[in-house]
This record gives structure tokens, sequence and C-alpha cells, in this order.
């Protein structure tokens, strides 16, 4: 086996999904933005913060110099469980559906699934000058049983182009296969 062939199946390996069926293509993969973690940022920074007032103020006892790093151990333990919230919770786009992961705790999971084929519209929007800025906002995908929100997408924008063709080419597909079965 050549260098070239390794490599093609490494990539293709990466391209698969727990759960993909066997006739099904994978087109894309997202997730939220990464503003969608600034709570965690705020645990991280408020606790170390906090716990840095008592050195400044009694700075002869050189045992308060251990809060602000005590401070930091819990903000840090806050970040990581937003961290793994967000990097966990994925949006994956084939050729037959959307599959949403959304990660709920440290060992919860979430699984729906939506066929593109039961998609009526999609649409976006960009909250204001924030979102505009750094290029986040929401995809709202409809369907005959409800609506799937999507909150703070990274570049709505491409997200939502790539999401309209993936549902034309399945309607196609599907207007196709309705063709010969007929």
């Amino acid at each position: 086996m050549s260098k070239q062939d390794t490599s093609d199946e490494d990539s293709q390996a990466q391209l698969d999904f727990d759960g993909q069926r066997d006739d099904e293509q994978l087109l894309f993969i997202f997730r939220r933005h990464i503003i969608a973690m600034r709570k965690g940022f705020y645990l991280l920074v408020i606790p170390l913060v906090i716990t840095a007032i008592p050195p400044l103020i009694w700075q002869n006892n050189l045992e308060l110099f251990w809060l602000p790093v005590g401070g930091l151990a819990l903000g840090l333990i806050l970040f990581l469980y937003h961290f793994i919230l967000w990097y966990f919770t994925i949006y994956i786009v084939t050729d037959q559906r959307i599959r949403q992961v959304t990660q709920r705790g440290f060992f919860g999971k979430d699984v729906i699934e939506l066929h593109l084929s039961k998609i009526q519209n999609i649409s976006y929007n960009i909250p204001g000058f924030t979102g505009e800025i750094f290029q986040y906002g929401t995809i709202v995908i409809q369907t005959f049983v409800g609506d799937l929100v999507i909150h703070q997408v990274e570049h709505p924008d491409k997200t939502y182009n790539k999401l309209q063709n993936a549902v034309n080419n399945a309607v196609k597909h599907q207007g196709d296969y309705e063709e010969v079965t007929s």
C-alpha cells in the first residue's frame, strides 16, 4: 500500500461518524461559535478575580496568596465543563439528514435527526453589531412538525448556503427516486 493510499484511508476514516448509514455521504460538520462559551470564560475569570482581592488588601499575610491559585483551579474546572459541552455539541449534515448531537453534562448526550426531505424552509439572522463583528447568528430550520433553532452558529451565511444546497440536492434526488419507482 502506498503512502497516498494510507492518507486517503485516514481521511476517509475521519469522515465517518457513529450511526452513519452505508449509503450515506457526509457533507459537512459544524458547531456553535466560540462565543457560545462566554459563560465558561466568565466562570474562569470571576473566581480568579474574587480570590485575588484579599491578597491585595492584606498584603502582609503571605498565606492569602494561595487564594488566587485556588480561584484559578476552580475557574479552570468550571471552564473545562463548559468547553466539553461546547466542543462535543455538533451538527452533522449528510446527503440524507441533519443530525444534532448535544452534550448534556459529562456523560449525557441527546441526538436529534431531521431528514432533509422533510425541511420546508431555512432562514438565518445575525443579531446586530456583535453578531456582525464576531460573525455568528441563528439558523432556523422549519419542518412540518416544528422548528429546529440553532443559536450562535459560526458564519451563518455560509452554513445557510451549504444547508440550502444539501436540501435542494436531497429533494432533487428524492424526485429522481420517485420517477424511477413509478
